[in-house]
């Protein structure tokens, strides 16, 4: 059993490892469940199921970014952050491929702040983001490897540049937000 720095970062990685058996054991059933909602018109229909995910996705980012009692400054960068994310994961995505932004979006924030406790329990992280982006895309990369034996799926590398693409700008945006905490408090005076 991996030795955890805190019961939070257990807690992190148990949710992290639930993603993740979520994310493979659809693989077979995915195809399937969009064909079935593409011929009963329905498909197009789930573009509001993904604006609520969207909205999930931005909020763990606020959550994640703003930590502490924010400021009018800190809260207007946090929204246009996650507006941007919003808007930059909707525009023109087929609503087949919008799964993989939520599933590794997700993801990549949960690994994220799991190695982000690990070092803040003086466990040796270097690099977080990058450790976090990397973990999500090495599970896409996997999860398109086992697509490629099912016979209802292919591997399809368009996934996993959506993969990274939801890893780069869900753990982009968190690191953006921390930073303008940070360097808002350095402008504040001290008292």
């Amino acid at each position: 059993m991996p030795d955890f720095s805190s019961d939070r970062e257990r807690r992190l990685w148990i949710w992290a490892l639930a993603v993740v058996v979520a994310i493979y054991s659809t693989a077979d059933l995915a195809r399937t469940l969009a064909d079935a909602l593409r011929e009963s018109g329905l498909l197009e229909a789930t573009a509001s199921m993904f604006g609520a995910g969207m909205l999930l996705i931005g909020a763990m980012i606020v959550v994640q970014g703003l930590r502490e009692r924010s400021r009018g400054v800190e809260v207007g960068f946090a929204l246009g952050v996650a507006a941007i994310a919003v808007i930059g994961f909707a525009r023109g995505i087929s609503a087949a491929e919008r799964s993989h932004l939520i599933e590794y979006a997700v993801l990549a924030l949960i690994v994220h702040e799991a190695l982000l406790e690990r070092r803040g329990q003086g466990m040796r992280v270097p690099v977080p983001a990058v450790l976090a982006i990397v973990g999500t895309i090495m599970v896409g990369v996997l999860d398109e490897c086992i697509q490629f034996f099912l016979p209802s799926r292919t591997f399809d590398w368009f996934d996993i540049l959506f993969d990274l693409l939801a890893s780069v700008m869900a753990v982009g945006s968190s690191v953006s937000l921390r930073w303008v905490r940070r360097w808002l408090a350095r402008l504040r005076p001290s008292r």
